[in-house]
């Protein structure tokens, strides 16, 4: 993408757009010489995409460590429930 007015706010993408259009950035710089003025523009979007995705990565991470300890706990119960069942039988 070499239009940054036509560019979708990156808060505004899925995780999936953002980490495809940045992909396309790095393979643009990979395949083709670059205009300085396009080079500047890219790289602003990549680095805002970048910055994007490592904020949901880590609220992602944050929430992944809050809720594995509760499902550990609810799996704790169910299997303790289901043991005491079968010890009444």
């Amino acid at each position: 993408m070499t239009n940054q007015e036509e560019a979708v706010p990156v808060e505004q993408l899925s995780f999936t757009e953002a980490s495809r259009e940045l992909d396309s950035i790095v393979n643009f710089f990979e395949q083709r010489e670059v205009d300085v003025d396009v080079l500047v523009g890219q790289l602003e979007r990549a680095t805002a995409l970048i910055d994007e995705l490592d904020q949901r990565l880590r609220r992602t991470q944050a929430q992944v460590e809050e809720l594995v300890p509760r499902l550990d706990a609810l799996a704790g119960n169910v299997a303790g429930s289901a043991a005491g069942e079968d010890d009444d039988g």
